[in-house]
């Protein structure tokens, strides 16, 4: 048995969530803000905190996307035990093309019909440049299956992206891939953790858990909104 755990990073996606900007499409092709900024004051808080909650597990090697932001929550969850952050390109953001820097109202405004085939299907559409969510699977699977075969017996620490993780979740658990956006949520600094008996097969064993935001562990999230994905933003069916 051997247990990896997830935690994405903070995106532009969750600053939006917060009523600070626009959602917009920021994926691994993006070399400007986001490489830039760091994490904010808040960011770094929940950071730490997630660190202290691990603290005491047995974690022997910790993971991440390149991205800046990436590997400086990596670098806060790691210092704990000793251990420097280790990069694999595979657990990288989406790309999102011609897309990128663009809000979702800027999309559905010059690429319509674009826009209108990824709501439909986004695991098997990408924009122009950009690359589908089969196709970060096909990317981050294998990294994943990887570092289980390597760390047989062991905890690891993955840090990567929201888009990244429910891809993966979606594929190890049997879930239909294309509603990946619609079924699965991810906050910023949350823990997942998948059992693996082996290469092949795994458990879910906690998802998207913020408890560690309030010190009390009290903490639940928040019914999600103002995500990219519309299934959730349309209010005609409530």
């Amino acid at each position: 048995m051997k247990r990896v755990a997830f935690s994405p990073d903070f995106s532009d996606d969750e600053l939006a969530d917060a009523g600070k900007t626009d959602a917009s499409f920021h994926g691994s092709a993006r070399r400007n803000r986001r490489e830039r900024g760091g994490l904010s004051e808040e960011g770094r808080e929940q950071t730490r905190r997630l660190a202290e909650r691990l603290s005491h597990e047995k974690i022997v090697a910790v993971y991440a996307s390149p991205l800046g932001r990436t590997l400086e929550t990596a670098r806060i969850l790691a210092a704990p035990h000793g251990l420097g952050v280790q990069t694999r390109d595979g657990f990288r953001e989406i790309s999102h093309g011609h897309w990128e820097q663009m809000t979702r109202g800027e999309v559905e405004k010059k690429f319509p019909e674009e826009a209108a085939e990824w709501e439909k299907d986004p695991y098997t559409f990408a924009p122009m440049g950009g690359e589908s969510g089969l196709a970060v699977t096909a990317r981050a699977m294998p990294a994943l299956i990887e570092l289980v075969r390597a760390h047989a017996g062991e905890n690891i620490l993955v840090v990567s992206h929201k888009a990244t993780i429910r891809l993966l979740l979606s594929s190890l658990l049997g879930f239909d891939p294309r509603r990946y956006r619609d079924n699965l949520d991810q906050k910023p600094a949350a823990l997942n953790i998948v059992d693996f008996r082996d290469a092949t097969r795994a458990r879910l064993a906690l998802f998207n858990d913020t408890s560690h935001y309030d010190k009390g562990g009290k903490a639940i999230p928040k019914i999600p909104e103002a995500r990219l994905s519309k299934w959730w933003n349309d209010r005609a069916g409530a």
